[in-house]
């Protein structure tokens, strides 16, 4: 028993969720609008399951709370999120070894239908951040922080906790600490909290920071995601833009395949063990076969690599030259909102506007 632990003791600072202090912040919380966005997270709430897995709960809470459908199979006819339903991005094996890195969990999101707003932490964003807190505070949105435990008095490093409410009146966090073996839910100042998102994260070189999530419209995808690991995971959108500008603007879709088909592998294809999502992909991906840009496809690479070609195709319009888009918009013809290839597609072309935008947020930050 001495080589085990039992929870540990809160900082100074931080006010426990169930004392009477932490009640009492609580009842005024509530009484000022602060907690509308609370019950959702209380009623989804669960503890991380594995040590490295603080990403991962804080996403299934997240998830489970904003009500959206996995549309993949959790446990006898149920679907619902657990941890070991995000399976994209990022393998589970490594996640169990070394955790999530900041934007690595917010492509997982993207990948399981959440519009995500990440924002790093600096010394500018303090009234931002208040901002972000009282938009947690409603029913529908979730915010979950990347912090340096360090930095707030407690054990460990980099940690991710989904936000349950704000006490605007005393600047206070209600932080529902997914890692209740270590630390129960806890109060703690917005500001400390903030300048603990500043550490920086050896990980990426950058500061920690938080995600804001709500619910997309536009239907799961089942199939196709975005590979967020590594260095060209990563940077996959830059990558996209840089083959296919090389080509200049008389470009056509048969070209446009050949200059992405390198990058492929970054392309996970995910296969359901439900019967009726494997049914419901079928179809998206019989969709995608009858598309102009398949057959088009197929005649330039054959079989081997049509189908993930053509979908990293579509899903990458935004990233083309204007005078390239129309080619490949007549290419793809209309697809009814309901499509499951439209969802598929417009799944990965939000991850793919979100490592663009976070390629030029670095080359910025370089210049």
């Amino acid at each position: 028993m001495e080589q085990t632990l039992y929870r540990r003791p809160l900082p100074s600072d931080a006010i426990a969720f169930s004392s009477s202090e932490g009640r009492q912040l609580f009842a005024e919380a509530l009484a000022a609008g602060g907690l509308d966005g609370y019950f959702p997270l209380a009623e989804q709430f669960h503890t991380q399951s594995e040590p490295e897995y603080c990403g991962l709960g804080s996403l299934v809470v997240a998830l489970n709370a904003l009500a959206i459908d996995p549309g993949r199979l959790w446990k006898g006819p149920w679907r619902w999120f657990s941890e070991e339903l995000l399976d994209c991005c990022v393998p589970l094996s490594v996640i169990r070894e070394r955790g999530l890195a900041f934007d690595e969990l917010a492509c997982l999101a993207r990948c399981n239908g959440a519009e995500v707003e990440a924002v790093r932490a600096n010394g500018g964003n303090l009234e931002a951040w208040r901002d972000a807190l009282r938009a947690s505070s409603c029913a529908g949105t979730v915010v979950i922080v990347s912090y340096d435990r360090a930095a707030m008095g407690q054990t460990g490093s980099g940690h991710f906790s989904p936000i349950g409410g704000y006490h605007a009146a005393r600047d206070l966090v209600l932080v529902l600490d997914v890692a209740r073996f270590k630390y129960p839910p806890h109060w703690v100042p917005a500001e400390r909290l903030w300048q603990a998102m500043q550490s920086i994260d050896p990980a990426s070189g950058l500061p920690r920071g938080w995600l804001t999530l709500r619910p997309r419209s536009g239907g799961m995808a089942l199939g196709y995601s975005v590979n967020c690991s590594g260095e060209v995971g990563a940077d996959l959108a830059r990558r996209v833009k840089l083959a296919v500008a090389d080509l200049g603007p008389a470009a056509d879709v048969p070209a446009l395949a050949r200059a992405i088909l390198p990058l492929v592998a970054h392309i996970e294809v995910r296969m359901p063990s439900a019967g009726p999502h494997q049914a419901a992909l079928e179809v998206a991906r019989a969709a995608l076969r009858e598309t102009p840009a398949y057959a088009q496809v197929t005649s330039a690479l054959g079989e081997e690599h049509a189908e993930v070609v053509t979908v990293l195709l579509l899903a990458s319009i935004d990233l083309l030259l204007p005078e390239q888009r129309p080619k490949l918009v007549a290419s793809l013809g209309s697809l009814p909102e309901a499509s499951p290839l439209a969802a598929e597609i417009t799944n990965l072309r939000a991850q793919l506007a979100a490592l663009w935008e976070h390629a030029r947020a670095a080359e910025r930050a370089q210049a």
